[in-house]
């Protein structure tokens, strides 16, 4: 047996190879095959457009005119099928069922329609007069010695009268077999290329389609971790620095201003700009933290827990960094899950645990507290924004919270992101 991965290669590879496939049996299997459902394809059609145009003049008609692109749709997922005759890997599409639920919501597939209009009143019968040549001729020719006895033979002009022309027959007969297997197979590639041709853009569309949809995904991630690191840079060497030169220099002013009410305001204002300062480095850290972009997850992590009122244990096993999308995001659902955990479970402690599973991160969150959590992705904030986030990745959020706890917060991620 040949391991050729198509029809139409195994034709153009050595013809014994081809012969001794399965290959013409399959072209032949196709071939057939379209004889009844050309036939069926044409029944069904002739009677939805008799029915409709009878019927055009009431609602019905037209609804029973606008089910032929459900039926050519139908018979799209059989002719997806069917290609495995000839083709390794045909295209994918929907399933009956998945068709049938779809119906009408679909858009109409004019590609579809038309393939269901040539199978109806083109193709199936040319495949009748080759499939009766081909089988017929050489199997006449191979059983010429016994029907040679029975009664006079003919043969496409030409009498087998002895018994050695009946030998000879069964000759061409064994050629005209070959030449029918090509003949046959020659057929079947070229409607299986046309049915592709017809079929499978569609779903082609589709599949560009979305990984378009998900390049500008990641895209918009892109954009907008950028102009977070804008943001944070701006607020770090500017405002931030600001801020700092001022506490120094309201520090001075409280050494030369001498007691009374002046001094009082001076060390009011000294301790509002060291408040202030700090909310503006908590807000940078919030925004884009300094010890992840240095240290990495694992450690920008340790910092999140130290800072937790709650007891947080930690333990990520990594080998090498994260990919930078995958290490913010996994940073910022530990940072918005802890914040959770602190506000409204009532937990006594928290685990946090990371690692590598094949090309894929995973990360948990988990809290002992009274459970009731929901994932709100309408909301568009909070854990909700960052599952967002990580299914343009190509990753997912869950939280699983039943009433009593405990709360496991769990995300996964590709690495190739």
């Amino acid at each position: 047996m040949t391991r050729t991965p198509d029809a139409w290669t195994a034709l153009r590879a050595d013809p014994w190879r081809y012969l001794g496939s399965r290959w013409p049996w399959g072209a032949l299997a196709y071939v057939v095959s379209t004889i009844p459902i050309g036939i069926a394809v044409l029944v069904v059609l002739a009677t939805t457009l008799v029915v409709g145009a009878v019927t055009a003049v009431l609602v019905v008609g037209l609804v029973v005119l606008a089910g032929i692109p459900v039926l050519a749709g139908l018979l799209g997922v059989v002719e997806r099928a069917r290609l495995r005759l000839v083709q390794a890997a045909p295209p994918s599409g929907m399933s009956w069922s998945e068709r049938l639920r779809a119906g009408r919501g679909l858009a109409v597939s004019w590609p579809e329609v038309g393939y269901a209009f040539l199978v109806s009143v083109v193709l199936w019968p040319i495949d009748f007069v080759v499939a009766l040549v081909a089988i017929t001729v050489p199997v006449v020719l191979l059983l010429a010695p016994w029907l040679s006895r029975v009664d006079r033979m003919e043969v496409l002009g030409w009498s087998v009268d002895s018994t050695a022309e009946s030998w000879l027959a069964v000759a061409v007969g064994l050629v005209a077999l070959a030449v029918s297997a090509y003949v046959v197979g020659l057929l079947a590639v070229a409607q299986a290329a046309l049915a592709r041709l017809l079929l499978e853009p569609r779903d082609a569309e589709l599949v560009r389609a979305v990984a378009e949809l998900r390049r500008s995904r990641v895209d918009l991630v892109d954009a907008f971790e950028t102009e977070r690191r804008r943001i944070e840079r701006d607020l770090h060497d500017g405002v931030q620095q600001r801020l700092v030169a001022l506490t120094m220099t309201l520090g001075s002013a409280e050494l030369d201003v001498p007691d009374g009410p002046g001094l009082t305001l001076v060390r009011q204002a000294h301790r509002q700009a060291e408040e202030a300062l700090e909310e503006l480095r908590a807000t940078v850290r919030g925004i884009h933290p300094r010890v992840l972009a240095d240290h990495g997850l694992a450690a920008a992590v340790h910092e999140i827990a130290d800072r937790s009122p709650v007891p947080v244990s930690v333990e990520i096993r990594l080998d090498e960094r994260l990919p930078e999308p995958v290490e913010t995001a996994a940073y910022f659902v530990v940072s918005e899950a802890l914040t959770n955990v602190v506000r409204h479970s009532g937990a006594r402690r928290a685990q946090v645990h990371g690692w590598r599973q094949a090309e894929t991160f995973v990360l948990t969150v988990v809290d002992d507290g009274r459970g009731g959590a929901v994932l709100d992705r309408g909301t568009g904030s909070g854990l909700a924004g960052l599952a967002v986030r990580l299914d343009a990745l190509g990753g997912e959020l869950r939280v699983t919270s039943p009433a009593g706890g405990p709360t496991e917060v769990r995300m996964a991620a590709p690495c190739a992101a």
